[in-house]
């Protein structure tokens, strides 16, 4: 069992920090050859864009190299011993390095690259827009980030365990049922109870004093246990009879897979619309980045920490909103219609039943 753990944590460590350096040395590879793709059409020799790009790629290395052994190393040391970073159960620390050491350098050389080719007047089938690859990578890295975090307390064998849904992981739906007593069991119940303690008292069992409190613990007791009996939970999952029972199947260990990559698609879209050729020679693909790049922030926190719902609908679909509307006006439909319609109505689903249903005008079961 012992082995099994360390071969897990080994396994993590390993793909978190592959992670934190592919999208680097991706990223300012293909700036490296931008540069040296730029020298060669302003006339340079082969060996002056050669060296640019050996410096640049050297580079890379060198500040991967930094990271590791001054922050990366030290931290995940200082956290697998407990010495710092006991206390995070609302926030996490891993997720906020990584976006500062690696996202945060992957955008700004996204962004020089598109500045090099845009400034050194190359024709425009020459411009490599960084679109598919680079992106992605940044992106899927931050995404797998966030699933080794979310696992790392869940066992990779064996079914799921209620201790392990602390990992951030959706809980199964739950409906709560209660029974609603009737009038004329209440009736009965307490002349029951009234005739039973004259009963008592008419006998001498019990004297005045305790009289009441006998009567009090009774009903407390046959009024209301019938109502606490029945105020338990049942899971409302349905189970397909016959052959199809197998697609009843539900593991929220899988679930976490398509939870994060859901998460991520709203940003993903308006990267994606950074590296069209008529956006990136413009000047909006700043705020583009910026405002995605904001909204990263949010992965710092833990999934089941109550300022998400708010960070979400103020960190990316408020500014969203706003950059998809300038977008269209001015580009036309270069980003889907269907995402300015997801941030137009979070943003009002938010605002309305967060704020507006508290109002007088909304708070009454009288009108619908």
């Amino acid at each position: 069992m012992g082995s099994g753990k360390k071969f897990k944590c080994a396994l993590f460590e390993i793909l978190q920090f592959s992670a934190l350096c592919i999208p680097v040395f991706i990223v300012i590879q293909r700036f490296a050859s931008i540069i040296k793709r730029v020298k060669k059409a302003q006339g340079q020799n082969d060996g002056d864009a050669n060296t640019a790009y050996w410096l640049i790629v050297a580079s890379s290395i060198a500040y991967v190299t930094s990271v590791a052994l001054i922050i990366w190393v030290p931290m995940k040391y200082m956290i697998a011993k407990k010495k710092f970073f006991s206390e995070r159960k609302k926030w996490r620390p891993i997720l906020l390095v990584y976006v500062i050491l690696s996202t945060l350098p992957c955008f700004a050389f996204l962004i020089a690259s598109m500045e090099v080719q845009i400034n050194s007047n190359l024709e425009l089938h020459l411009y490599d827009t960084l679109t598919e690859l680079p992106v992605s990578l940044v992106i899927f890295s931050l995404i797998c980030v966030d699933v080794i975090d979310r696992l790392r307390k869940c066992h990779l064998t064996g079914q799921m365990q209620e201790t392990e849904r602390d990992a951030g992981i959706p809980s199964p739906t739950l409906t709560h049922l209660e029974q609603v007593p009737t009038v004329s069991g209440q009736i009965d119940g307490n002349e029951n109870e009234n005739h039973g303690a004259t009963r008592l008292a008419t006998n001498g069992s019990v004297t005045g004093g305790t009289a009441p409190e006998n009567r009090e613990n009774r009903y407390s007791i046959s009024g209301y246990s019938s109502h606490t009996a029945s105020s338990s939970y049942y899971t409302t999952q349905y189970t397909p009879p016959g052959h199809l029972k197998f697609l009843s199947t539900n593991d929220a260990r899988a679930e976490i897979f398509v939870d994060c990559f859901v998460f991520w698609f709203d940003t993903i879209e308006l990267v994606r619309v950074a590296g069209l050729p008529q956006v990136f020679r413009s000047g909006w693909v700043y705020p583009i980045y910026i405002f995605s790049y904001i909204s990263l922030l949010r992965l710092i926190v833990k999934p089941k920490n109550p300022v998400l719902s708010s960070l979400g609908v103020f960190l990316q679909d408020i500014p969203f909103l706003f950059l998809r509307i300038g977008l269209i006006a001015v580009f036309g439909y270069v980003t889907p219609v269907i995402y300015l319609f997801k941030n137009l109505l979070v943003f009002l689903a938010f605002i309305y039943f967060n704020f507006m249903t508290k109002l007088k005008l909304f708070n009454t079961e009288r009108m619908f």
